[in-house]
């Protein structure tokens, strides 16, 4: 799912920047991030590596187990102050509930709920 909506994130990443400043932080080293950025063409995104650090665990997109959870988290800094975290939202809104928490975040789930058959068991895949 991660990587349908980095996809989209790329599309807008220059608008984006124009306002705030993006980069998409990921568990995967940083020659392994490189190479998938290169294939899906990433090319307007700025890719951080959190595979050696703390990052991942500290905002529970990953558990001890190695488990991962995709996350959004805002940041924020006012002038020269400190980093502050403002919030951060996962997918998976219950255990009943996957994959819906952060929808706003992909035109694809938009677009497919327009339609008469909506979503349907279509889910988002790495072949295409």
């Amino acid at each position: 799912m991660c990587t349908m909506w980095i996809d989209g994130f790329n599309g807008v990443a220059r608008h984006i920047a124009r306002n705030v400043d993006f980069a998409v932080v990921a568990a995967a080293g940083l020659p392994a991030l490189r190479a998938h950025a290169r294939d899906r063409r990433w090319t307007d995104l700025r890719l951080l590596s959190a595979s050696e650090g703390t990052f991942k665990y500290d905002l529970g997109s990953e558990d001890a187990e190695g488990n991962q959870d995709s996350t959004v988290s805002v940041f924020t800094r006012d002038g020269d102050g400190p980093v502050r975290h403002a919030y951060s939202a996962h997918p998976r809104m219950a255990d009943g509930i996957d994959q819906r928490g952060i929808d706003l975040l992909t035109p694809v789930w938009h677009i497919l709920d327009l339609t008469p058959r909506g979503r349907g068991d279509w889910s988002a895949g790495l072949d295409y």
